[in-house]
């Protein structure tokens, strides 16, 4: 389990440092309708990689699969479909994206300055957004394999051109030339494009026994379907939690930039907790796959609820410090122009701290039955928790009066501002901890056929 998880915990700080140093440059250099822009380019740019989330979810847990059995040409079978469909999905993502880049920013409610800088930094974006896909599943096939270390290493070679890239952009440091906003956007491009080229150069020469070839790229009906078949309610999962996730960044943005920027400040500092989790979730996949593959249940069993365990302890362990030092963390980010919104973020660590526990609940057992190919039941807690808890709850506390739609009925809510919209995840969280932890204890995951 340690030897799956934490190079990944490695990968995914890497991965953080990126995107705390694009926040904390503009932050520092740039102004809040900036800040705010950059907090909804992270969403958007989570957004469009999860409509390949049910590719990666499919490939990771058959290859797992296979390889627990040791029908290793079956799981490198699997590789190439999965990278040719991810292909074929791309040539119609990209090329909505490119013709319709301000139309998809203005969904989100922000003032114009801050939808402007968005729609800027976005058609920077897109022309590298393949490599960026590229990466996400070819890694999604190499972690089925148990293939931890090729993730880390290209994250770490990323991370080194993206943030010294970014950094000399924005001031004009060294040779760079300065280009402010553009030059993070210009940052962020150049590391999709490293990251993605090194992961497909590992598949092409061959790694864990999963190599591409063209002869295996042509599509193949029956294995394509097998991959769907598990990988569409992960992918509905994922695709609706980052959809609802929009959704509620909307309510968020509606209450203005300086509102917008705190909460992407916190969302910030929030992601260095649940990072342990993601690592001991991603090695919870691997382990169950490979363990059922091998037909050896109570192994699978074991390793997620020790996955559980650690990964528990150190979120829980860092929702304690946010609780105790939110105001000396957010402090990083403060500069002169957005000392305002960065120091609103801490009151909202504060608040989120509290459910470290069934976070990681959450976030390892998804993780571990994803593995076992159950991912009906996760897609429909998550409906449940986002649709009926979150933004219903989000509209309640957050506004002074929420108007249903169609009627004249008028409701007063609590006006607590972007608080209110914290509260209504924590409760989100909470419930759905319960869920999964219900159906994790049920078992029927060790009996799903793949």
């Amino acid at each position: 389990m340690l030897r799956l998880a934490l190079p990944v915990v490695i990968e995914q700080l890497m991965i953080m440092m990126v995107t705390w140093t694009d926040h904390y440059l503009t932050a520092q250099y740039l102004e809040t309708p900036h800040l705010a822009a950059i907090n909804l380019m992270a969403y958007v740019l989570w957004v469009l990689p999860s409509i390949f989330a049910a590719i990666g979810v499919g490939a990771t847990a058959l290859v797992s699969r296979f390889f627990g059995a040791g029908e290793y040409e079956k799981a490198k079978f699997v590789t190439n479909q999965a990278i040719t469909i991810a292909l074929m999905l791309l040539t119609v993502i990209t090329t909505v994206a490119w013709m319709y880049p301000r139309e998809l920013i203005d969904i989100m409610q922000l003032p114009p300055a801050a939808t402007d800088a968005g729609a800027q930094y976005f058609k920077i974006i897109i022309p590298v957004f393949p490599f960026a896909i590229m990466h996400m599943i070819g890694n999604a096939c190499l972690r089925g394999a148990g293939d931890i270390m090729s993730g880390f290493i290209t994250m770490a070679i990323v991370n080194v051109i993206n943030v010294g890239c970014s950094l000399g952009l924005v001031t004009g440091w060294g040779p760079f030339p300065e280009m402010g906003w553009e030059g993070i956007a210009i940052g962020t491009a150049i590391g999709y494009a490293i990251g993605g080229s090194i992961i497909m150069a590992y598949l092409i020469r061959g790694r864990f026994h999963l190599k591409l070839h063209f002869s295996k790229m042509k599509p193949n009906l029956k294995m394509i379907s097998r991959i769907l078949k598990i990988g569409i309610p992960g992918g509905i999962d994922m695709l609706m939690v980052v959809s609802f996730q929009m959704w509620f960044l909307s309510i968020v943005n509606s209450m203005g930039n300086i509102a917008a920027a705190a909460h992407g400040t916190a969302i910030r500092i929030e992601a260095l907790a649940y990072l342990p989790g993601h690592a001991f979730g991603m090695a919870a996949t691997t382990m169950v796959g490979q363990f059922l593959g091998a037909g050896i249940p109570a192994r699978a069993s074991k390793s997620t609820w020790l996955a559980c365990l650690w990964g528990g302890s150190v979120m829980t362990l860092a929702g304690l410090i946010f609780f105790f030092s939110a105001d000396s963390i957010t402090n990083i980010f403060a500069g002169e122009k957005t000392a305002e919104a960065v120091g609103l973020a801490a009151p909202l660590i504060r608040i989120v701290s509290v459910s470290m526990p069934s976070l990681a609940i959450v976030i390892i057992m998804t993780g571990a039955l994803r593995g076992a190919g159950d991912t009906i039941f996760p897609l429909i807690f998550s409906f449940i928790g986002l649709l009926f808890i979150r933004i219903p709850l989000a509209y309640y506390l957050c506004w002074d009066q929420i108007s249903i739609p169609f009627t004249d009925i008028v409701i007063t809510g609590r006006n607590m501002g972007v608080e209110g919209a914290w509260y209504a995840m924590v409760t989100d969280i909470v419930l759905r901890s319960f869920l999964i932890l219900g159906r994790f204890q049920h078992g029927g995951w060790k009996h799903i056929k793949v």
